[in-house]
């Protein structure tokens, strides 16, 4: 059932558990905020944006790490009508600098370890900011405001904007693993259609579910599995400033006993290969998700063997808030990105565009559901390529296998043509991380003395001492077992790490950067 017309997303959640007053809406180390508290928090922030002056629709930069002030923030500025810009915590003051211009935000909301950047950001460029509210700072600037001191004493907002369900209701930047970050705008109805499409139907939270999402708030990804989602159930989430390291997921674990676990391919990997994995006895998971990039069979399988508890793999995306094609507890087959989510239609095209009916080819993937963000603010040419008519282009190629379930085969600007044919990146990898020397690889391809496209992996190992020739050319033996002869990588490179994105992603563009520069 849609939302009605008239719809606050705030609003709903405040109503929808209105008789979950005493329960923890959230924990945090040492503190958490109820259902009551959160209701009352995001009212007091309202109000405090219109004691600043804010007005509807005007932008709010929303720049906090992960905690018991954010939720409260966000949601508030939903219930006033503000619309936050919620934004990656690991970006530089350049990349904020940009934001704050491109947004034209007239408030941001800082946590008090990341003014010093933000700081920085606005002393480069032009943008329209006036107020700024700290949270948890020690110090503060001349003219902030700390983010407690500010709500004490206000009076809550008695009643929340009169929004519609597709008025502007949030933005979130892309990754912007290519190029400047692009500003994708959401309605208040996106919020609502991701919850009830998927955290319900496909996740099955309920109510007595503790999640906890490695994925951070301000990702699209992270917003739905540790707000909307959860809020939607009247669940309790955990929340974690600190970075996503395995250690610090294995803390949480044991000591908050999360039922749901939200991660990434490279952290649930990671998290395997470390020492201190706790035993399936030591946690009370029942059910983990991943997305961000496909998850390998290996990981998935081994995950499972491990804790007993699946790992749901699905694609989404920022342009559609969360994830439209995904795997099901009882229907997971590791390797694929499982089925269509109801109430999302997937069609794969070819290079000239046609619908392709048949199985096993490879084809662009473009989306049609409710919860597509309306444009990139400020970009028509980027909205147009992306957005067209009720269709998301995603970028990603994919492959429907005869039984209907979608595999992954790379990002559309990252497939190689090797000999005339397709080669997926991600499928190379895949192989790569099933030998048991390989923790991470990621594959480009490069010319050959002919100038012909060839593969060239680039590999972290789980011990670096095992790197030399020796293991390269086992490991390009190792592929050429499994797959076809022209995908199988002519050259391998040990690297320590490999470059990514915030959210996770392998940068292949940096790798190829890198042999350019070479």
């Amino acid at each position: 059932m849609p939302p009605p017309a008239r719809f606050n997303f705030a609003q709903h959640l405040i109503v929808r558990n209105e008789g979950r007053a005493a329960k923890a809406a959230y924990v945090e180390d040492q503190a958490r905020l109820s259902y009551g508290e959160l209701a009352e928090q995001v009212r007091l922030v309202a109000a405090g944006l219109a004691g600043l002056g804010l007005r509807r629709e005007e932008r709010v930069l929303l720049l906090m790490h992960d905690g018991l002030h954010w939720p409260v923030a966000f949601l508030g500025c939903l219930y006033a009508g503000v619309v936050p810009v919620a934004v990656n915590t690991l970006l530089t003051a350049d990349d904020y600098a940009y934001m704050l211009g491109h947004s034209r935000a007239q408030a941001a909301l800082v946590s008090g370890a990341l003014l010093p950047t933000l700081q920085a950001a606005l002393e480069r460029g032009p943008h329209e900011l006036q107020h700024l509210v700290v949270s948890r700072g020690s110090t503060l600037p001349a003219g902030a405001l700390d983010f407690d001191a500010w709500l004490t004493g206000q009076v809550p907002a008695p009643k929340c904007a009169d929004t519609l369900a597709d008025d502007i209701g949030f933005w979130l930047y892309s990754s912007g693993s290519t190029g400047r970050p692009k500003g994708t705008v959401h309605t208040h109805g996106n919020l609502y259609w991701t919850a009830e499409l998927y955290a319900r139907p496909v996740l099955g939270l309920r109510e007595d579910d503790v999640c906890f999402s490695a994925a951070k708030l301000f990702f699209a990804y992270g917003l739905g599995n540790a707000l909307s989602f959860p809020l939607s159930v009247g669940a309790t989430t955990v929340l974690m400033a600190e970075r996503p390291t395995p250690d610090a997921v294995f803390k949480r674990w044991v000591a908050q006993r999360p039922t749901v676990f939200f991660g990434a391919p490279t952290g649930y990997a990671g998290m395997l290969a470390s020492p201190n994995c706790p035993t399936r006895a030591q946690v009370a998971l029942r059910l983990c998700s991943s997305a961000g990039e496909a998850l390998p069979r290996e990981i998935g399988e081994k995950f499972k063997a491990r804790f007993g508890a699946d790992i749901i793999d699905g694609i989404g995306s920022t342009e559609m808030l969360h994830i439209y094609l995904s795997n099901r507890p009882g229907d997971v087959r590791y390797g694929t990105s499982g089925t269509p989510v109801e109430g999302y239609e997937v069609e794969l095209r070819d290079e000239a565009g046609a619908v392709i009916a048949g199985a096993d080819q490879v084809g662009d993937l473009y989306i049609r559901g409710p919860s597509a963000a309306l444009m990139y603010w400020s970009n028509r040419d980027k909205s147009r390529d992306t957005f067209q008519g009720t269709w998301t282009r995603s970028g990603d190629k994919y492959i429907r296998d005869a039984e209907g379930y979608y595999v992954y085969a790379g990002r559309s600007d990252d497939m190689l043509k090797v000999s005339g044919q397709y080669v997926s990146p991600f499928e190379v990898e895949s192989t790569l991380m099933q030998h048991p020397a390989v923790l991470e690889a990621a594959v480009i391809g490069v010319p050959d003395d002919h100038g012909l496209t060839r593969a060239k992996a680039f590999v972290v190992l789980k011990d670096p001492r095992d790197a030399g020739d020796a293991l390269a050319e086992t490991l390009k033996g190792f592929v050429k077992e499994q797959l076809a002869p022209h995908k199988y990588p002519r050259q391998v490179v040990f690297l320590t790490e490999l470059p990514k994105t915030a959210t996770g992603k392998i940068q292949r563009f940096r790798l190829r950067e890198r042999e350019a520069a070479q």
